[in-house]
C-alpha cells in the first residue's frame, strides 16, 4: 500500500472526513511499524542459542532504533500533510480538525538527532546506565532506544484518541465513509 504525499489529493464532498480517514490509516501505519519492531525484538530470544550476546543485544537495539526512527518519520509526515491540508480548508473545517492539530502542537516530536543525543536526554541516559549496571552493560543501548520507542507509542496513542474523537463527531453525518474499512 503506497503512502500518499498529501491528504487532499482530489476534491471531496467532505474534505475533513477524507483527511481524518487518511490520518487514521497513517496512525495505524505508525502503530504497525512499532509493533513490528517490538515483535522482532521479542522473537530475538529464539536466536540466543545461535548468537553471542555481543552480537544479539546490539542487534536488538538496532531493531528498536530502526522501528522508532521509521515511526518518528511517519509522525512528522502526518504533521506536515495535515498542515498542508488545513491550509486549503475553510475556517469551519479547520475548527473540526482542531483536536488533531492540537495534538501535533502540544506533543511535538523533536528530530531523531535530538532523541539520540545522550546529553539532551540525561534522564533516559541515567535509566539506561542503571539498567545496564543491574543486568548487563550490553543492555544499555537497548534500554535507551526502548525509551524512544515508548515515547513514540505514547504520542501515537494520544493522536489516535484525537482522530477517534473527530471520527465520532463526523460519523453521524457521514457513516458510509468510516464503515468502508470495517469488517
Amino acid at each position: 500500500m503506497p503512502k500518499s504525499k498529501q491528504y487532499l489529493q482530489e476534491p471531496s464532498a467532505d474534505p475533513v472526513a477524507a483527511i481524518v480517514k487518511a490520518l487514521d490509516k497513517d496512525v495505524e501505519r505508525g502503530e504497525d511499524i512499532l509493533m513490528l519492531g517490538l515483535g522482532v525484538v521479542i522473537l530475538s530470544s529464539t536466536f540466543a542459542p545461535l548468537m553471542p550476546p555481543t552480537v544479539l543485544l546490539p542487534s536488538v537495539a538496532l531493531v528498536f532504533a530502526v522501528s522508532s526512527g521509521c515511526a518518528r518519520k511517519n509522525y512528522h509526515d502526518m504533521e506536515r500533510k495535515l498542515a498542508e491540508a488545513m491550509a486549503q480548508l475553510e475556517r469551519r473545517d479547520k475548527l473540526r480538525l482542531r483536536p488533531i492539530a492540537a495534538v501535533f502542537a502540544e506533543h511535538q516530536m523533536p528530530p531523531l538527532v535530538d532523541s539520540y543525543n545522550i546529553l539532551k536526554n540525561v534522564r533516559r541516559t541515567w535509566k539506561s546506565v542503571l539498567g545496564g549496571i543491574l543486568i548487563n552493560p550490553f543492555w544499555m543501548p537497548i534500554f535507551y532506544v526502548m525509551g524512544i520507542q515508548i515515547g513514540e507509542e505514547k504520542n501515537l496513542g494520544i493522536l489516535n484518541r484525537a482522530v477517534y474523537t473527530v471520527e465520532q463527531r463526523l460519523a453521524p453525518s457521514l457513516p458510509e465513509i468510516f464503515e468502508e474499512g470495517q469488517g
